[in-house]
């Protein structure tokens, strides 16, 4: 086949399209093909002429193929978004200069106190100087978020204290529907909107429920935005007057760019997640490059199965910001705690799990009995002070309800008004979202409800802002709950009012609904790569969405408290521009390995975390650890990986991402890559690893070796000591594992085994989890 130029390299996202031609093989999806990188050489429309050209190929003429085409990438990212056939996307995959060709799928969002209890307390109050100082609190650092949509109004995004725009700042704040460019400050100094892929699949945005411009109709973006890096607002708090204190980003002077690429599901419940379309997104973040952003954070992923780094736009799209130095947060996924869920599994991503902070909102309930069960709100409804009627809702369902769904979720339309009026009902988790069983209970007359956790969800309580009285509890108390209804005749109870208690211990824990490694793509790569606060997070909210997101909902809040792994995310996003502010010349994998090595395994009692059933954690749930902002700055020692160590990882599983870059002929293993952490699957006898690390503290310094061998594995690493000279020496040492004389029986059996090895210099502690499973 002739050689063509790279810039021929495309995308092509591909959307189902649910009319007759659906039924026929003339079905016409939208693709992304990919083909690398521009080369820079030539025009935008030179650009757009060569996919057109490309489209040509396959197309029945010049007209059909300029009609097929979404979007012609023409920054950084090499390839187009397109409706094709499945025959064309075939066709256009077998050009020796396309990477690959996939269907263009759709992704999930992963749905104030937190930075005190990182640490930061002080520094926000201007009482201590420590990283944020160090930072100028950002300062000038410009933070790219993909979400669905920002709120200009809020007080979060105000010009107080910015100074002048950055000059290298090339990007825009595109006008739409109640949006124009007087939105934009000095604080959100940009803002972008990407639905060509969404309309594709979905026909013409409903804009009386949306907004078609980067204007956050949802919420989410608004509270991610403001989560990384809004402005310090004091006396803020939640619906009620919960969570009161100041509100503010991690970086509190870095800039904010949102680019709109999540829109809600046509006739879907706004309560749960919109959907964002590959095509769309990888759009937003060729600009996002182009504009200039120095980090971008993205709480979206796929739930499910998880697409190979060839095929998944968000991978290919990070890779590109990682060439450029931009460091790119990913939400680790909130379909915990059943293993091998996380995603984002790309290794040049910083993939984050979710976990507790310190704060409580206790509202216990009082049985009938006696008996007093602890429970957690932020509903600013209340009952009346006197024992109400309790009911299972699973004893209160709409006659002829089948079974599958009478199991005591309240879900929409299931519960009978002549069972629940005036009553107390008892839901359960599980199916439907939390806001909208209380919903449900209000529809059916019910006075409140009281929601409990199941066994999969453990401890962990995500309030809510119900839109009536009521209280959630803990597994084992809401068993505590069933075991009374069932032996009491007539079951009553209260709910008492809820309160914010601040310092509760023990925390961090890890939040149930965290996912979790293995990593399915790659065994050998750790995931996720850190855990942050992510559960019962305030932060600013859109005022065109009530606190539940329920529409029969009409209350509106300024602040909102919300819980996933997309809180998670952009307080690490935050920390990693405090990072970029101190030291702008270290690279998207060294600012990852900062915050990697400093992170802390252990809560506010001093004992290691914990997950929701109270049961020890590892590194499958929260990685290296728990974000640690105040060593981050200084870490002693980093894992730095380049854009060609990132190709020749690829090389070793089958993928070859950049055409220009010849493989070599015997890749190293993936347990070599220069990551802060280690993982060897299947080891088998004995393996070898090399490390090399980058001296960025002190100019003189020796670092002493501290190793704790996973149970059942045998761990030699040399030398024992590293002796630096200068700022900026590397030093190299070998990981040597070999399978044990006495194995655990769990390993056995495939399980995996964890340990950690250290470099300290007494002032720096580098450390990094060891993943160890053996071959059968």
């Amino acid at each position: 086949m002739e050689n063509r130029d790279p810039l021929f390299c495309h995308f092509f996202f591909l959307f189902y399209v649910f009319s007759a031609a659906a039924a026929t093989s003339f079905n016409r999806q939208v693709y992304i093909v990919y083909c690398g990188e521009h080369s820079g050489l030539k025009t935008e429309e030179a650009i757009r002429e060569d996919h057109h050209s490309l489209l040509l190929s396959v197309k029945d003429g010049v007209e059909e193929a300029r009609d097929s085409i979404l979007y012609s990438y023409k920054n950084s990212i090499n390839g187009f978004a397109a409706w094709l056939t499945p025959v064309e996307a075939a066709r256009l995959s077998e050009v020796e200069e396309v990477v690959s060709a996939f269907p263009s799928q759709a992704r999930t969002m992963h749905t104030t106190r937190s930075w005190d209890f990182l640490g930061m307390e002080n520094e926000l109050y201007g009482t201590t100087k420590g990283i944020l100082n160090k930072a100028k609190q950002g300062k000038n650092v410009i933070v790219g978020l993909l979400d669905s949509g920002i709120w200009p109004e809020s007080e979060s995004f105000s010009n107080q204290g910015m100074g002048p725009i950055p000059k290298r700042w090339k990007g825009i704040c595109q006008e739409g529907q109640a949006f124009n460019s007087s939105h934009c400050n000095k604080k959100l100094i940009g803002a972008r909107y990407y639905l060509k892929a969404y309309e594709a699949q979905y026909g013409r945005l409903n804009t009386t429920a949306e907004f078609r411009s980067p204007r956050d109709h949802d919420g989410h973006g608004t509270h991610t935005s403001s989560t990384a890096v809004g402005q310090s607002v004091h006396g803020v708090s939640a619906l009620g007057g919960f969570a009161f204190g100041t509100a503010s980003g991690g970086a509190p002077r870095a800039r904010v760019a949102m680019y709109k690429v999540c829109w809600p599901l046509p006739g879907g419940d706004p309560a749960l997640e919109n959907t964002c379309f590959e095509a769309d997104m990888l759009a937003a973040i060729d600009d996002a490059l182009a504009d200039g952003v120095d980090i971008l954070s993205i709480s979206i992923g796929t739930t499910g199965k998880q697409p190979t780094y060839s095929n998944d736009g968000i991978a290919l799209g990070a890779l590109h910001a990682m060439k450029k130095n931009v460091l790119v947060a990913c939400s680790a996924g909130n379909s915990g705690p059943t293993p091998a869920t996380a995603s984002n599994l790309a290794p040049w991503i910083l993939t984050v799990a979710a976990s507790s902070i310190d704060r409580l909102f206790p509202s216990p309930v009082v049985l009938g009995n006696g008996v007093v069960v602890k429970g957690q709100t932020i509903t600013s409804f209340k009952l009346k002070k006197r024992f109400y009627p309790i009911v299972f809702a699973a004893n209160a369902v709409v006659p002829g309800t089948p079974k599958n769904i009478s199991a005591g979720q309240c879900l929409p339309n299931s519960l009978d008004p002549k069972k629940v009026e005036g009553k107390i009902v008892f839901c359960l988790r599980g199916n439907g979202a939390r806001v909208g069983k209380g919903f449900e209970v209000k529809r059916a007359g019910g006075a409140a409800l009281i929601l409990g956790n199941l066994p999969t969800n453990g401890a962990e309580i995500s309030v809510d802002a119900h839109v009536l009285p009521g209280t959630a509890l803990i597994s084992t108390d809401a068993t505590s709950i069933l075991h009374y209804l069932n032996s009491s005749k007539n079951p009553t109870a209260k709910i008492i009012p809820a309160t914010t208690v601040n310092g509760y211990k023990p925390a961090p824990v890890m939040a149930a609904f965290s996912s979790t490694g293995p990593n399915v793509l790659d065994p050998n790569i750790l995931k996720p790569d850190i855990t942050a606060p992510g559960l019962n997070i305030l932060a600013a909210w859109s005022k065109a969405s009530s606190p539940t997101k329920l529409a029969a909902d009409k209350r509106r809040v300024k602040y909102n408290v919300l819980s996933g792994t997309s809180m998670s995310c952009p307080h690490v996003a935050g920390v990693a521009a405090l990072l970029k502010a101190i030291h702008p010349r270290w690279s998207a994998s060294v600012i990852k390995s900062a915050l990697m090595t400093t992170a802390s395994l252990t809560n506010n009692m001093g004992k290691p975390l914990e997950d929701a059933s109270g049961s020890p954690a590892g590194p499958f749930n929260y990685g290296s650890g728990h974000l640690n902002p105040a060593m981050a700055a200084d870490p002693g020692l980093v894992y730095d990986a380049s854009y060609i160590d990132y190709l020749v990882f690829l090389c070793k599983s089958g993928i070859k991402i950049d055409r220009s870059y010849t493989c070599p002929k015997s890749p190293p293993n993936p347990s070599d890559l220069n990551l802060a952490s280690v993982t060897i699957s299947k080891l088998k006898g004995t393996k070898t690893v090399t490390r090399t690390v980058t001296n960025v503290g002190a100019k003189k310094a020796l670092y002493s070796l501290s190793l704790a061998s996973p149970n059942g594995v045998l761990v030699d690493i040399e030398p024992k000591e590293l002796y630096f000279r200068r700022d900026g020496e590397k030093k190299s040492f070998s990981l040597t594992f070999k399978v044990g004389p006495r194995v655990p029986r769990s390993m056995k059996n495939g399980s995996y085994s964890f340990g950690w090895y250290m470099w300290s210099d007494g002032m720096h502690k580098v450390r990094s989890p060891i993943v160890v499973s053996l071959a059968n």
